[in-house]
């Protein structure tokens, strides 16, 4: 049986962000259920943490830079999409929002698509669900089985109740955006580890939550509509978030708040009830091969994933001990190349781009956190500190997760830690070279020192 395939994506979400991954702020009621009825992937990332390359990764199965969409630009001409594989095998496929984020347009083929702008900018439960029930409906008068992305604008920028909201839409855009079904205050809410516990960045935090509850609210509609169609059993559910939260040291980077996402999967006959993989490291490459398994289709070549099958089954699988990201370019065109290697106890980033002298700039530090972070700098030696190093890093970064998950304590030029350093350094330049990466004799010649070049190498 070939498998209706419904792909909802959050916009901006972090992966600490659901109830089900620990938050205790309950955010998202309709993605936790949906977690209890499938398999939540706790060691799940994007590989590219921004929108349009972490998407067009989705839908090619291929690293950026061999799909061409390195940053917000189209995929290349050549390279097979999602959308053709499951066309060719009968499919109806269908987009809801953020369709100008996978370009061309026209490659897609998209037999429905739907802007932001029919969606209630993108933020309207009651829209979404219209359209997935007239989609689903359609495929159905025709026998045909269906693929639908639908891509939520929540919880990216601007948040519910911020000033940039009011500033960003108009008096008529904002009539057809409804509220979130909870609004949280700022004692509500956890601020994360990486980011100072400031008054305005608690309060951005839960004007963030806020926009991720409504997220919640577009989960909870689409998944009603699919109860209601009578197709449930034979459809094939998956939840990600493209990227982590626009906040500093976040989006557009290569922490592990940056790519970790909230994967869950819901597969009928394959997965069973609350499963919870907390070993294994996937990603978002893993998508196309797994979509291909449940459509019953040939995954096409040269594909970077791996398909999900076997871990949804619960079975054990090699190869999964770590997990690569890399980062090209902000939605501006700044160009800050990096490349990460995270396993369960180590996350280390090569930041090609830091020199000491140019300074980082990217939209999550639009908004209050930034501001006030700066402005606490004048009183805070600690947060000036953390702020110059956002603003310029150092050309590596090696953090220990167990402990330090948030990366606040940079190891890399630690005595005692220069054997974990020469091991992650190693798992990248081997990952470099196995995808013919254009940094990866950059890398080599980063490590200018012969006896670290040649200890890498020997490893």
């Amino acid at each position: 049986m070939r498998h209706n395939i419904l792909l909802i994506t959050a916009d901006d979400m972090a992966g600490s962000t659901p109830g089900c991954t620990g938050n205790p702020s309950e955010v998202t009621p309709a993605i936790d259920r949906l977690a209890g009825q499938g398999m939540l992937f706790g060691r799940a990332h994007v590989p590219v943490a921004v929108c349009q390359p972490s998407r067009s990764a989705m839908m090619t199965g291929r690293w950026p830079h061999l799909s061409g969409a390195e940053g917000f630009e189209p995929v290349s001409d050549g390279v097979p999409l999602l959308t053709d594989v499951l066309r060719e095998a009968g499919y109806r496929c269908g987009i809801l929002g953020k369709v100008e984020h996978l370009q061309p347009v026209s490659r897609f083929g998209w037999d429905l698509a739907r802007s932001r702008d029919e969606l209630g900018v993108g933020r309207d439960p009651a829209s979404y669900a219209a359209e997935a029930e007239r989609f689903i409906a359609g495929a159905a008068g025709q026998g045909r089985p269906w693929f639908l992305m639908a891509n939520a604008h929540d919880p990216h920028r601007p948040f519910h109740g911020s000033d940039d909201e009011q500033r960003m839409f108009g008096s008529e855009q904002l009539a057809r955006i409804p509220p979130p079904s909870r609004v949280f205050t700022p004692d509500e809410v956890t601020v994360p580890g990486f980011l100072p516990d400031l008054p305005d960045v608690r309060r951005e935090i839960a004007e963030y939550q806020s926009s991720a509850r409504r997220c919640d609210d577009v989960v909870a509609a689409l998944l009603h509509v699919l109860a209601r169609s009578g197709q449930e059993e034979r459809t094939l559910v998956v939840f990600l978030s493209d990227n982590g939260m626009a906040f500093p040291f976040a989006k557009a980077n290569c922490y592990l708040q940056s790519s970790l996402t909230p994967l869950v999967v819901r597969w009928p006959g394959v997965t069973a009830p609350g499963g919870h993989d907390r070993r294994h490291f996937v990603s978002g490459l893993d998508l196309l091969p797994t979509f291909c398994d449940a459509a019953g289709v040939p995954c096409p070549d040269e594909v970077n994933g791996r398909t999900l099958l076997p871990l949804l089954r619960g079975q054990s699988e090699g190869g999964r001990d770590h997990v690569v990201t890399v980062f090209h370019e902000t939605a501006a065109k700044g160009r800050y190349e990096m490349r990460a290697v995270q396993t369960a106890e180590r996350g280390y980033i090569w930041n090609y781009w830091s020199d000491g002298r140019r300074a980082y700039q990217a939209e999550n530090m639009t908004g209050r956190s930034w501001a006030a972070m700066v402005d606490a700098a004048a009183r805070d030696q600690g947060v000036a500190a953390r702020n110059e190093f956002y603003l310029h890093r150092a050309p590596e970064e090696l953090y220990d997760l167990t402990i330090d998950p948030a990366g606040l304590d940079n190891l890399a030029d630690s005595p005692a830690q220069q054997l974990d350093l020469t091991m992650m350094r190693t798992l990248l330049l081997q990952h470099l070279r196995s995808v013919h990466d254009p940094l990866t004799d950059a890398f080599l010649a980063h490590l200018d020192d012969p006896a670290a070049a040649r200890e890498v190498e020997s490893l």
